[in-house]
């Protein structure tokens, strides 16, 4: 069983540099998908300009029906709601080999942060681990973003969790798994309230988890590709 899983724990990240949130500018019409469940509909909008590896991923396994008869089987109501993994039997789905992590660029080139109503991929502690499942983040957490890592080689400070390292090598803290963060690829456009309904519902145990596990299973009845 492959457990994507995303860090709850909240540590303040602080950087050496502050990147400026650039605006979210992308191309017209960026394609949408429809979500039915059993809570309701939500349409998520998502941007091939920014992260197209991650976006034609999820895409393929929009078309391939891979989302239909699944469940959001991990909810945390001040964190984010995930699935994409399992169906209602909480057998998980078989996937295709991982997405490369596309984060950095998202966030550097885009201004794509881990805010109320994003979508991002989840995986393991491997950042090139993303294969199906997806969250939605129901809450603002930084902490998921991708650490911009400042201009030159060594790089002359890095200040993260309260220690200052100086002249690191570049390639040492790109390679850095804690530094990846998520790749934000899309947001809600419609139907957030639908969202805000599965954040609200009672979890515990359930399948193979022993936490947070929807009470009143929550199932994706269709995830189709509309515009």
């Amino acid at each position: 069983m492959t457990v994507h899983r995303i860090a709850v724990s909240r540590r303040t990240l602080v950087l050496a540099t502050t990147l400026a949130c650039a605006p979210l500018l992308h191309a017209a019409q960026p394609p949408r998908v429809l979500f039915k469940t059993s809570a309701g509909d939500f349409t998520i909008e998502v941007y091939p300009d920014a992260a197209p590896k991650t976006v034609a991923n999820f895409l393929q396994y929009v078309r391939d029906g891979h989302y239909d008869g699944t469940l959001f089987h991990r909810v945390i109501p001040t964190f984010m709601v995930q699935g994409g993994g399992y169906d209602a039997n909480y057998k998980e789905k078989p996937t295709r080999a991982p997405v490369e992590h596309e984060g950095r660029a998202a966030l550097a080139k885009h201004g794509l942060r881990n805010v109320v109503g994003t979508v991002a991929m989840a995986r393991t502690n491997d950042p090139d681990s993303a294969t199906s499942q997806f969250f939605i983040n129901v809450a603002d957490n930084p902490f998921l973003d991708p650490v911009p890592i400042p201009d030159g080689d060594p790089v002359p400070q890095f200040d993260y969790q309260g220690h200052s390292y100086r002249n690191v090598p570049r390639a040492q803290l790109l390679a850095t798994p804690q530094l990846y963060g998520y790749t934000v690829f899309g947001k809600v456009v419609a139907g957030m309230d639908v969202v805000q309904k599965i954040k609200a519902g009672p979890t515990g145990a359930g399948g193979p988890f022993r936490t947070d596990v929807p009470r009143t299973p929550i199932l994706i009845q269709s995830a189709t590709l509309v515009k």
